[in-house]
């Protein structure tokens, strides 16, 4: 097989059809839904190594993708939206989106888990347990295959149990504690056969991480050079201990892991029984924690591959390059040193095949608009901080690289030319006036749809999980266990990727061996590093930064100092002058779509409610506190 994607594997698409000489064998979903006997067995699908191996690729294919991409209840992503517009980096101005009807309108409920499939991740809606019971009639029968070779049936075990682990953390961010679904259930008329209650936080990470390290000593540490264009996207030992460090900073973090549960409202039985939080402060959970990233460097240091992409020289550009090779590039090894896990998918759309389709067209609509709160994140050229005093002239010129990665500024290289976001420009228009569009808040996002013709005819890929994610969850665990030196050694080292002078020289004035300051500032710098990738939101949450959820955010109006309101680059080389280069400038509070968590924020909303159709089962799914 060439080019697995996940996702979308080559040749797999929903259900996965196999030509054999005694009947058409599908594998997947309808395989899934046949009773022993019919049509297909599970010993038809495991009496052949291509069968089996393509039935482990469908699986693959179920694997979370963090953008919307298509009008389906999987992939539409709350309606064409994503749940990091609800961190306080991105915003949506996209009316009808999920993101606004439920939660910026402060309507979602416990119902809306069933009624729709706009919210954040529903528990039934995400090919989870789709996925978890595939990848266990996997493991339970590829034993079973008479053509394959016993290091691939446990390699390919191993892969299956990384499929699990995954998909359970997709949920387990939303949720907390999980039930435990341990084995392939067998086709019941029973419906009772197929639950099992909910499990304390504990289990459900003992249960990921147990996975996780069963997988590792069996995996692989990276894939051969040879294998990459072939098998690109499977998992490693490398992915396997990667994500084992993310479950278990997300476990630590106060949200579950403090001494008071998160949420005292509305019933607390899920409190009562541990599946919303460890039951007090835990200090050995920084302790996992930390030996878990301890071991994951201790192995990259032994075997290498993996490193942060560096840049080829010292300019604005060369940096550039580097970060978005290390977001957006497709492979891994010497094609992106970077990439641990990742997951890619591509739709067809009319004649044409564009990647994404409907990504770029929430970005147009303005869907992820970029806040001032998010732009003064990203420092200086040399690494200072950004302040309106001293920086005003060149807020746009001398910026992190990062920044130009992420979010169109005004000024920066767009189309073969310089974007113009004043108001009147050629983008904005009256985007930013209004507070309407793709330039609502005076800036656009830029990640991955970049110049949008740039993709064209090419998957884009999710990240994951990045070797720069864990170089700062290194540095998070360390400073909790009392090594501020080796933490801030850390951030460093992703700052310098991009040109930024260490965290203690750039902040004199700050005291970088103090844990609330060091801790904004790893908070500050994951938001700048993995802008748009699923960790701002998270970071928000699992710190219970209710401060954060309830603060006014703010876009930017650019005005040109001639005060006049229109484009330079659409007039005739001898009637526009000299390109506008100074500019007046007015922070505004957003109000076209306010949030209701602006005044009434509260902690119920840190975790997401489950169905009630769930609950009301009555096989031991407990509600979340407050819904």
């Amino acid at each position: 097989m060439k080019n697995i994607k996940l996702l979308l594997v080559s040749f797999v698409i929903g259900t996965l059809t196999v030509v054999s000489c005694v009947d058409d064998v599908t594998v997947g979903d309808d395989f899934l839904e046949k009773q022993p006997g019919v049509d297909v067995t599970q010993d038809t699908i495991f009496s052949n190594a291509e069968y089996s191996r393509r039935f482990l690729w469908n699986t693959y294919s179920k694997l979370y993708y963090g953008l919307p991409v298509y009008w389906n209840s999987i992939d539409n992503k709350m309606n064409m939206g994503m749940f990091e517009t609800l961190s306080d980096c991105w915003h949506s101005h996209l009316s009808w989106d999920g993101v606004n009807r439920s939660y910026y309108s402060g309507s979602y409920s416990a119902g809306t888990e069933e009624s729709s499939d706009a919210t954040r991740f529903g528990f039934t809606k995400e090919e989870v347990w789709e996925a978890v019971r595939q990848a266990w009639l996997f493991i339970e029968n590829v034993d079973n295959v008479p053509d394959m070779g016993t290091d691939e049936k446990e390699r390919l075990k191993a892969e299956a149990k990384v499929i699990i682990a995954s998909r359970y953390f997709d949920l387990f961010r939303h949720y907390g504690g999980l039930p435990i679904v341990d084995h392939a259930f067998e086709v019941s008329s029973d419906e009772a056969a197929y639950y099992t209650k909910r499990a304390t936080v504990d289990s459900t990470v003992l249960f990921m991480t147990g996975l996780l390290d069963e997988a590792a000593k069996v995996l692989p540490w990276s894939l051969d050079a040879e294998d990459i264009s072939n098998w690109d996207g499977r998992f490693t030992s490398a992915s396997a201990m990667g994500l084992k460090c993310k479950v278990l900073l997300f476990a630590a973090s106060p949200l579950f892991n403090d001494s008071e549960p998160y949420c005292t409202e509305g019933t607390q039985d899920a409190v009562t029984n541990l599946q919303v939080w460890y039951g007090g402060y835990k200090s050995e959970l920084w302790d996992e924690c930390l030996s878990a990233c301890t071991s994951f460097f201790q192995e990259l240091s032994n075997n290498g591959v993996y490193s942060l992409a560096q840049a080829s020289g010292t300019d604005v550009d060369d940096y550039r390059d580097a970060f978005r090779s290390a977001y957006f590039t497709r492979g891994s090894g010497s094609n992106n040193p970077e990439m641990l896990i990742s997951t890619r998918i591509r739709y067809t759309y009319g004649n044409n095949n564009q990647w994404d389709y409907y990504f770029p067209q929430s970005c147009q609509n303005g869907a992820f608009t970029p806040t001032q709160e998010f732009i003064e994140m990203f420092p200086m050229a040399d690494g200072t901080a950004f302040n309106w005093t001293d920086h005003v002239s060149d807020m746009f010129t001398n910026r992190d690289p990062r920044l130009y990665e992420t979010v169109l500024v005004n000024g920066a290289k767009y189309q073969g030319r310089q974007a113009e976001l004043w108001v009147g420009g050629r983008e904005a228009q009256q985007n930013p006036a209004q507070e309407t569009g793709q330039y609502a808040t005076g800036y656009a996002n830029f990640k991955y749809v970049l110049d949008f013709s740039d993709n064209l005819n090419e998957p884009t890929l999710w990240p994951y999980l990045r070797l720069s994610e864990l170089y700062l969850t290194y540095a998070e665990a360390l400073m909790k266990t009392g090594n501020f030196g080796e933490a801030i050694a850390k951030v460093d080292e992703v700052r310098a990727r991009v040109g930024l002078k260490g965290l203690v020289e750039s902040n004199p004035d700050k005291n970088m061996f103090s844990e609330s300051v060091l801790m904004e500032e790893i908070l500050r710098e994951r938001a700048c590093e993995l802008g748009l990738e699923d960790v701002r939101l998270f970071d928000m949450t699992r710190n219970k930064r209710a401060d954060l959820f309830s603060k006014q955010l703010h876009g930017l109006r650019i005005y040109r100092a001639d005060g006049i309101e229109d484009s330079w680059s659409d007039k005739s080389s001898d009637t526009r002058g000299d390109r506008p280069s100074e500019f007046t400038y007015e922070v505004f509070e957003l109000t076209n779509a306010t949030r209701s968590w602006w005044t009434s924020f509260s902690p119920k909303w840190y975790l997401s409610a489950f169905p009630p159709e769930e609950v009301n089962k009555d096989y031991g799914l407990t509600q979340n506190p407050g819904w």
